[in-house]
């Protein structure tokens, strides 16, 4: 958000997409894969192969939530679309 008391030094057009969108999209992402793996490790019979992969999948996106700080506004932008479409194809289909 814009504080006008404290003017940016490099404005950033009104369309441009933040670090914070990016860690919102990510974010939903990782709580969506946590919640799969909590109800696939409370199963009466846990499917091994779903557990690694939600887990492989999970540390991938922890580990892009983690690279953030260094992305540049096209990195951001990317990241942010990636992990929405990830968020509806997941919600819509799973993993």
């Amino acid at each position: 958000m814009h504080d006008p008391a404290y003017p940016s030094s490099s404005p950033e057009p009104a369309d441009a997409v933040g670090y914070q969108d990016a860690s919102d999209a990510l974010t939903q992402v990782i709580t969506w894969y946590s919640q799969q793996l909590l109800a696939e490790r409370r199963s009466p019979a846990p499917a091994p192969e779903r557990l690694n992969r939600l887990i492989a999948e999970h540390k991938e996106c922890v580990r892009d939530r983690a690279r953030l700080e260094d992305a540049t506004p096209a990195e951001l932008a990317r990241i942010t679309a990636l992990y929405a479409a990830r968020l509806k194809k997941l919600e819509a289909n799973g993993p």
